[in-house]
């Protein structure tokens, strides 16, 4: 029911005898180092593409609602002359 301070100690992840360590070379880390920063690199490039092209997709749609706004008012204007 309840657990004494030996057991809470032990049973933290940090004192937990299951911890596992990795031991990497100079080279592998630098490798690992070099490829997770060209993936950040590739989905920032991507992220900026799509960006651009909804971007590009929005300013489409406003362009053309202006238009028809536009012709609207050409349309009413004479009436409320």
């Amino acid at each position: 029911m309840y657990s004494s301070l030996f057991d809470t100690i032990f049973s933290d992840s940090f004192f937990a005898p299951h911890r596992t360590v990795y031991v990497v070379s100079d080279s592998q880390l630098e490798k690992l180092k070099r490829t997770q920063h060209q993936e950040e690199l590739d989905n920032i490039e991507t992220s900026r593409k799509r960006l651009e092209a909804t971007y590009q997709s929005r300013i489409k749609v406003l362009d053309e609602r202006e238009c028809e706004l536009k012709e609207e008012l050409k349309a009413i204007a004479p009436a409320v002359k």
